[in-house]
């Protein structure tokens, strides 16, 4: 028996759709070719010609590795595999220069893969649900949706404020967040996402576009006064009808809610809570 662990690329394909990893739907045997290019990266451990445990990584912001796509075929579970690719994958992605953080996400009902984080180091930050609905009426107050932001400036304001000053968790996609720094904010994204700000200026927002299984109008908000924020889901509503009419696929509103937020939610409110994800990470030195 030979044991190998190599890079894959595009040409791994069939390797990896004769696996048995159990999942009802993988992405990754939808996606595969996009993640062996760019600032992606797959990597795979071999017994002789046969791919049994496989792990990757993406690389954000020049500095943030999150770690992922562990999948291991079922007949060879029990080995150790998950964590030896695993292993594997943050070493390499360790050798890029100018990396400052590391981390992983897993579901909190994923024992497995959170021993699997532990066990190369990696710590837990945050549990935070993605909540996902189509309709926020419940959450509406009648008032008007808040005004945009169109200074560049006023928007590294908030972000320097709520998020790189005080080092907090910012969902930068649907799944990953990172902790923030100013690395996170390109000024190409501040263009591509979209700003709103309260009339008191004392509160603003962030709604973006995201596509993993289905389409999101990905909500950002920082506080925990989701319910009592006049207008907030007015806005949010707004900027939901713009991805519902371009798509004819299913198309959601994700907000990331940590446990604290969601126990601030009316009895009647209108998200789905699927198990929430624990980010695990570290910094590096």
């Amino acid at each position: 028996m030979t044991k190998t662990i190599r890079m894959l690329d595009e040409h791994d394909y069939p390797y990896y759709k004769a696996m048995d990893t159990g999942f009802e739907f993988d992405y990754i045997k939808y996606v595969f070719n996009a993640l062996v290019h760019e600032n992606n990266r797959l990597y795979g451990l071999f017994i002789d010609d046969q791919l049994v445990s496989v792990g990757g990584y993406s690389l954000y912001a020049g500095i943030y590795v999150m770690l992922g796509r562990l999948r291991s075929d079922r007949r060879f579970m029990g080995n150790g595999f998950s964590t030896e690719i695993a292993s594997h994958v943050m070493h390499e992605a360790l050798n890029i220069n100018g990396i400052r953080w590391v981390g992983g996400n897993t579901q909190e009902h994923n024992m497995s893969a959170q021993r699997v984080l532990e066990k190369i180091g990696l710590v837990p930050y945050i549990t935070m649900y993605g909540a996902l609905t189509k309709d926020t009426t419940v959450l509406e107050s009648g008032a008007e949706p808040w005004q945009p932001i169109t200074n560049p400036e006023r928007k590294k304001e908030w972000l320097h404020q709520t998020y790189i000053q005080t080092g907090a968790i910012f969902p930068y996609e649907c799944y990953y967040s990172f902790p923030a720094s100013a690395e996170l904010f390109q000024n190409e994204e501040l263009k591509q996402w979209s700003f709103y700000e309260n009339p008191e200026k004392t509160r603003f927002l962030i709604t973006k576009y995201d596509q993993k299984k289905h389409h999101y109008l990905h909500a950002v908000y920082p506080w925990h006064d989701i319910t009592s924020q006049s207008g907030l889901w007015e806005t949010i509503a707004t900027d939901y009808q713009k991805p519902l009419q371009q798509t004819n696929e299913e198309t959601y509103i994700w907000m990331d809610l940590t446990k604290e937020k969601t126990r601030n939610l009316p009895a009647n409110h209108p998200f789905e809570l699927p198990s929430p994800w624990i980010l695990y990470g570290k910094e590096i030195n």
